[in-house]
């Protein structure tokens, strides 16, 4: 079995059967898996899971508090901005083409740590990182951690269910996940604190991040509008927090083949263009698959990309020291060659007919 095939916790119900053909467990089998996860009581090495979920747990009552005391066109607007457009391409920014595939890289550590915590925080980066890698060499294949042909609530849970290295990684394995997290600037547990947490990352680093990041980001943002755009503002990380785990259900087309000629070319798997994904948050998800080291995938002159702005605009205050762009090798090998076929077949369709 190679690296990737094992670095996950497999679910009770496994990933695919005996005949290698995914998995589909009904949504009882899903909850239950769920639950079993976030039992910190039975298996403390359930804890990153369970503190992820537990963030969402404390941002859902200022999303009320937001709705019955704060309620106004203003509040309503910051919150749209927040949770649509800034928590959104932030995680593309940071989770996504920084810590996931390393698609630029920052000056120094400074400039990582702001981008780090430019907004409230969510995800723990080692759930989100290792699972993506798996994500994109198993695309749409049985071991996807979110694979949406087994439907939304296998998605949706997936941060439980599927994302969660597994916790009998040998010590080469392990080294090679700490590989993939080193440039994030997050600090590794050791072998033997690993098989004792079952993370990468320490639960007192993660406890003491949280507690700063939420209390810089309260204290600025009372400082800029009093609890109202405070408890606003963190009631929109929620619904955000909420909202993001539906994301990639909806960019592989709930499961079904929804690729659109001229506009998605990854055929190898279901991922889809979408334009509301790939405006807030530069999510131009088929492109991304197609080249997922590219610091941009918004390539054509609609696809607004405000995560590519962002690490263009670092670099050009020097920031951010280096990035991959592969905008023009997408018209080269993809593009191009397709409105050339399509002309092609415009000119013998021209002869043919009268």
């Amino acid at each position: 079995m190679s690296f990737l095939d094992h670095v996950l916790q497999p679910p009770s119900y496994g990933w695919q059967d005996t005949a290698g053909k995914l998995i589909k467990p009904t949504k009882k089998e899903i909850i239950r898996e769920f639950i079993n996860r976030l039992n910190v009581f039975k298996d403390r090495r359930n804890w990153l899971p369970f503190v992820s979920w537990l963030k969402v747990i404390c941002l859902i009552p200022f999303f009320f508090i937001f709705l019955i005391y704060f309620l106004s066109w203003w509040t309503l607007l910051a919150t749209f901005v927040y949770s649509m457009i800034i928590m959104g391409t932030h995680g593309t920014i940071w989770h996504h083409r920084y810590c996931t595939h390393r698609a630029y890289k920052f000056k120094n550590a400074f400039w990582r740590f702001f981008t780090q915590h430019l907004t409230i925080s969510v995800i723990p980066e080692e759930i989100y990182v290792i699972s993506h890698h798996v994500h994109h060499a198993k695309s749409d294949q049985p071991g996807d951690p979110y694979n949406a042909q087994a439907g939304f609530l296998y998605c949706f849970l997936a941060d439980v269910n599927h994302q969660p290295i597994a916790k009998n990684l040998n010590e080469s394995d392990y080294n090679r996940v700490k590989s993939l997290m080193l440039h994030t600037g997050v600090p590794a547990n050791s072998y033997m604190q690993y098989r004792t947490w079952g993370s990468y990352v320490n639960p007192t680093y993660t406890f003491v991040s949280w507690l700063l990041n939420w209390s810089f980001w309260y204290l600025a943002f009372y400082l800029m509008g009093g609890h109202a755009l405070a408890c606003s503002l963190f009631g929109a990380a929620g619904f955000w927090a909420i909202g993001v785990r539906t994301f990639n259900y909806e960019g592989h087309a709930k499961g079904k083949d929804k690729q659109r000629e001229g506009t998605d070319y990854s055929i190898e798997d279901k991922s889809i263009n979408q334009v509301w994904p790939g405006i807030v948050a530069g999510e131009w998800h088929n492109n991304h698959h197609l080249f997922p080291k590219s610091a941009r995938s918004g390539f054509k002159p609609h696809q607004i990309d405000l995560a590519w702005y962002y690490i263009k605009l670092m670099n050009t205050l020097g920031a951010v020291k280096s990035y991959r762009d592969d905008k023009n090798m997408f018209y080269e090998r993809y593009h191009n060659p397709y409105l050339q076929s399509k002309e092609q077949k415009q000119e013998v369709e021209d002869v043919i007919t009268p």
